[in-house]
């Protein structure tokens, strides 16, 4: 009885300290903003990434009607990029109600599968464009060139006021 009576007595004097401590702690321990528990890492590949695009988008947008012959360039103003997941460990030296230093590490985490490892993989971000330049023989044209817009539009998330069709020579 003597010990829940000193037990109560300490928790009123104290009760405050002790969560204000333990809600710093658990801040602490959440990511900040997401990012620190994820890495970005640019893919290895965006010029082939926009080639790609180019080539499947071209091939597609030969196929309107009164299009003729096409050449496409894209302008990307980010590039493709990953997301891998992360393990994060917090540690802290000192006392835990009032800690003199804190480290925070990171590794990159890992699924292994037939003998290799690869990171894990969050999100895949893919690139945003700046840009469209479109040349093709209908250029000319108003409603070719109004079908074209739409599309690479329609393709690549940009304004109309981002896309230009000509007619090639």
């Amino acid at each position: 009885m003597k010990q829940a009576e000193t037990f109560k007595k300490l928790w009123d004097r104290w009760k405050y300290v002790v969560l204000v401590v333990a809600a710093g702690v658990a801040l602490l321990l959440l990511p900040s903003g997401g990012e620190k528990s994820t890495a970005d890492t640019p893919d290895e590949n965006v010029q082939d990434t926009v080639q790609e695009t180019e080539t499947r988008m071209e091939t597609i947008l030969a196929k309107i009607d009164g299009v003729g012959e096409l050449h496409l360039m894209l302008t990307a103003d980010t590039g493709t990029a990953r997301r891998l997941a992360q393990d994060t460990e917090l540690s802290y030296s000192g006392d835990t109600a009032a800690p003199e230093d804190y480290q925070r590490k990171s590794e990159t985490v890992l699924s292994g599968g037939s003998g290799s490892e690869e990171p894990v993989v969050t999100e895949t971000r893919c690139p945003t464009w700046r840009g469209a330049l479109v040349v093709c023989q209908g250029g000319g044209d108003a409603q070719v060139r109004l079908a074209v817009t739409a599309a690479v539009a329609a393709l690549t998330g940009l304004g109309s006021d981002r896309i230009t069709v000509v007619k090639c020579q």
